[in-house]
Formats: structure tokens, sequence, C-alpha cells
């Protein structure tokens, strides 16, 4: 069940996998990072728990939203990223709400990535020797 009303964020986008699954999790997943102080108010106030990881500087305070299907992702004039590799760094403003589950004796509140708009694109390139296309 959706909890409140949608949040708007700006976030850096990290390890974007909105249009394959993620081989560990087996879910399309965008980690939604740096976030500013309002953001993570704002994101609490859904019931979200906001990490950080001392390990991870570079992340800063972030939120990693999951899902079944693909997620649509959009540039600033509207057209779909579907087929575009988003790479590290690139900037966001994010529509996140929250869900509560429960699955197997064990509950908890997760994000929902409602929208996703790519202001500043990083296009991601495999390093040498990795292409994405081949299997």
């Amino acid at each position: 069940m959706e909890n409140a009303k949608p949040v708007k964020i700006k976030a850096e986008v990290q390890w974007c996998f909105h249009n394959k699954q993620n081989e560990m999790s087996n879910k399309y997943q965008v980690d939604l990072c740096n976030l500013s102080e309002g953001a993570v108010k704002a994101l609490e106030s859904l019931n979200l728990e906001v990490r950080s990881r001392e390990d991870k500087p570079e992340k800063g305070f972030y939120i990693t939203a999951k899902s079944s299907i693909p997620i649509k992702v959009f540039d600033a004039e509207g057209n779909d990223l579907a087929d575009v590799a988003i790479g590290n760094g690139s900037k966001a403003v994010a529509l996140v709400s929250s869900y509560d589950w429960s699955w197997k004796n064990k509950k908890g509140t997760s994000a929902s990535l409602k929208k996703m708009v790519i202001e500043e694109l990083q296009a991601y390139s495999a390093p040498d020797g990795e292409d994405d296309d081949i299997l």
C-alpha cells in the first residue's frame, strides 16, 4: 500500500539499472545519492531509511529504489531514455513515494520511484574488454 504524497528530490544517480536487471538483486534498480538535508528529511517523512556508508563516501546520503519492471527515465525534454546507458554521476530529479510490504514474517517500507528526469547525463561506457551486448 502506498504511503503519503510523493516527494520530489534532486539526486546524483549511481548504478542505474533502469533497463536491465541488476545481477545481484534480479531487479531493476537505481541508487539516488548525495541527497541534500532537505531531501533526507522528505524521504524520512515517507518512513524510508536513508543510508550512508563510511566505506562509500562518494554516495553521501542515499536510497536504493528497486522495481520488478523497467524504470521509466526521461530527459528534460520528456524523451524516453529506455535505450540509454546512464552512468554514475548523472544528475536527476526524482519523484519518490513509499510503500509498505511484508513477506515471510518480515515487513518494511521501500522506495517507489514514480518518475525520474535526467538533467545532466553522464553516458555510461563499459570498461575496455567488456561489452554488455555480448552474451
